[in-house]
C-alpha cells in the first residue's frame, strides 16, 4: 500500500510565501481588521435569523445550547490557533489537513470546505433577503413582491436580493483586500453596536416567568438545539485563511481566533436571554426577522423594529463577504496543489486578488440562492464542518508526533486532553444531526472521493514531484552497463 501524500509545514510555508508577500497576495490586515474579519464572518444568519429556530427546539434554555456549541468550537478554535500560527498559509484547515493526515483526507476536507462556505453563503444570502424586506416595510410600508423575495419552493420565482448581497460582496473581493477589510470592520462595529441596542431594549422588559419551563423539551431538546446553534458559529475557521494577507500571521491569527470566539460567545447568549426575557420563548420560536419582532414588541413601535433590520441587513451582508473571502483562497490553496482547476491560483496583479476564481464562486452560489430550498441541506453543512473541526483537532495531534520542532506561537492548553475533547463534542453533535444526515453526508463524502481519484489525484503537484522521485530512485537503482 502506497504511503500517504503528506506535505510538509515547511513545504506549504515556503510554496505559499507565507513568511513574506503571499503568492502575488498583499499583508494588509493587522489585529484589529482579523477581529472585525472574524466577528464579520460568524455574527450574522445565526443570530439575526437562526435564533428562532434554535429557540424552537430548546425553549429558554436555548443558552445552555449556545454555550454547548461555543464550547465544541473552542476547543477546535484551540486547534486552529495553533496551527494557524504554526502554518500561516491561505488554506486554513484544508492545508492542516495536507500537513497533518494527507492528501486523500485533505481533499475531502476541502470538499466539505466547498459545502460548508458555500450553503452558508447561499444561505445567508437568503436570510439577508428577509431583512431586506422588513427593513423596506418599517421604512416606507412596501416590501418586494413574493415573485421576487423567494425561490420556487418558497412560492416566489427568483430571490432577487439574495443574488444583489452576493454581486456586492463579489465586487468588493475582486477590488482588494484592503477595501474588504475596511468595509468588514465598518459592518462589523455597525452590528455589534445594533445587538447592544437590542440588548438594552430587550432587558427593559425582561420578565423572569419567560425563561420557565426553563427546557420544555429535556435534554433531547437542548442537544437539538445545539446542533442548530452551530451553525450560528461557523465563519471563526475563516481567519485562518487570511494567513498570506496578514501583516504578522504567526502571532495575530490566534489572538484574533480566541477574541472573536470569547466576544461572540458572550453576545450570543446576552441577545437569546433578552430576546425571551423580553417577550417569552413562544414568541420567538419560528418567528422570521425574529429580533425586530421583539423590539417591535417591546417598543410598540415599528420604529426600533427598523433599526434592527438595518443592523441585520449589514451584519448579514458582512458574513457574505466574510466567507466569500474565505472560499476563494481555500479554493486557491487546493488550486496550488493541483488538487482543483488552475483558474482558481491566478491572482490579478492589478488588485492582487483572485479575480477569477472569486466571479466563478459568486456565479456558482447565486444560483442556489436564487432559486433552490436550502432548509434540506443546512444539517449536511452542519455535519460537513464538525467533520472539519475533528480532522483539525486529529491533524494537531498528528503535527506533534510527526513535527515536535515546528515553530508553533500557541499551544493547544492542557494537550493532548483538549483536542482529544474537541473531536469527542463534534461527533457528539454530528450524532444529533441523525440518521437521514449521515446517509447523505456519506453519499457526499463518495462523490468527493470519485472527484479525488478523477482529477485530483492526478494532477496533484506533490503526487507528480512524489512519482518522479520514485521513477529517478528506480533508474538509479538500474546496474549501469559496462
Amino acid at each position: 500500500m502506497p504511503a500517504p501524500r503528506i506535505k510538509s509545514p515547511g513545504a506549504l510555508i515556503a510554496e505559499s510565501g507565507a513568511d513574506r508577500e503571499g503568492h502575488g497576495l498583499k499583508r494588509t490586515m493587522g489585529l484589529f481588521q482579523l477581529i472585525c474579519f472574524g466577528v464579520g464572518a460568524i455574527v450574522g444568519t445565526g443570530i439575526f435569523v437562526g435564533l428562532s429556530g434554535s429557540v424552537a427546539q430548546a425553549g429558554p434554555a436555548v443558552v445552555v445550547s449556545f454555550i454547548l456549541a461555543a464550547i465544541t468550537c473552542v476547543f477546535t478554535a484551540f486547534s486552529f490557533a495553533e496551527l494557524g500560527g504554526a502554518i500561516p498559509v491561505s488554506g486554513s484547515s484544508y492545508s492542516f489537513a495536507y500537513a497533518g493526515l494527507g492528501e486523500t483526507t485533505a481533499f475531502l476536507v476541502g470538499w466539505c470546505l466547498l459545502l460548508e462556505y458555500g450553503i452558508s453563503i447561499s444561505a445567508v444570502a437568503v436570510g439577508w433577503s428577509e431583512y431586506v424586506n422588513e427593513l423596506l416595510h418599517s421604512l416606507t410600508g412596501w416590501q418586494l413582491p413574493q415573485a421576487l423575495s423567494a425561490g420556487p419552493a418558497d412560492h416566489g420565482v427568483v430571490n432577487l436580493p439574495a443574488v444583489i448581497v452576493i454581486a456586492m460582496a463579489c465586487v468588493l473581493l475582486v477590488r482588494g483586500v484592503r477595501e474588504s477589510a475596511r468595509a468588514t470592520a465598518a459592518m462589523a462595529a455597525v452590528k455589534l453596536a445594533i445587538l447592544v441596542a437590542f440588548c438594552a431594549i430587550g432587558y427593559s422588559a425582561f420578565k423572569d416567568g419567560n425563561l420557565t419551563p426553563f427546557s420544555p423539551a429535556g435534554l433531547g431538546g437542548i442537544g437539538a438545539g445545539t446542533t442548530a446553534a452551530f451553525f450560528s458559529y461557523i465563519g471563526f475557521d475563516a481567519i485562518t485563511t487570511a494567513g498570506e494577507e496578514a501583516k504578522n500571521p504567526r502571532r495575530d491569527i490566534p489572538v484574533a481566533i480566541l477574541v472573536c470566539m470569547g466576544l461572540v460567545t458572550l453576545l450570543y447568549c446576552a441577545v437569546a436571554v433578552a430576546a425571551i426575557g423580553a417577550i417569552g420563548g413562544d414568541q420567538v420560536a419560528g418567528r422570521p426577522a425574529a429580533l425586530s419582532y421583539v423590539v417591535n414588541q417591546v417598543t410598540g413601535s415599528e420604529i426600533g423594529g427598523g433599526v434592527i433590520a438595518f443592523g441585520a441587513v449589514v451584519a448579514i451582508a458582512s458574513v457574505v463577504l466574510a466567507v466569500m473571502y474565505g472560499q476563494t483562497r481555500i479554493l486557491m490553496s487546493m488550486s496550488r496543489d493541483g488538487l482543483v482547476p488552475r483558474v482558481f491560483e491566478k491572482v490579478s496583479p492589478r488588485t492582487s486578488t483572485p479575480v477569477a476564481g472569486t466571479l466563478i464562486v459568486a456565479l456558482v452560489f447565486a444560483l442556489p440562492a436564487a432559486f433552490a430550498p436550502l432548509d434540506a441541506v443546512m444539517n449536511l453543512c452542519t455535519i460537513g464542518t464538525l467533520a472539519i473541526m475533528a480532522a483539525v483537532n486529529i491533524a494537531v495531534i498528528a503535527l506533534r508526533r510527526r513535527e515536535p520542532g515546528l515553530a508553533r506561537t500557541f499551544r493547544v492548553p492542557l494537550y493532548p486532553v483538549v483536542p482529544v475533547l474537541g473531536v469527542g463534542f463534534c461527533l457528539y453533535l454530528m450524532y444529533e444531526t441523525g440518521w437521514t444526515t449521515w446517509i447523505q453526508f456519506a453519499a457526499f463524502l463518495v462523490v468527493g472521493l470519485l472527484v479525488y481519484l478523477a482529477y485530483g489525484r492526478r494532477n496533484s503537484t506533490l503526487g507528480r514531484t512524489v512519482d518522479a522521485e520514485v521513477t529517478q530512485d528506480a533508474t538509479d537503482a538500474v546496474p549501469q552497463a559496462v
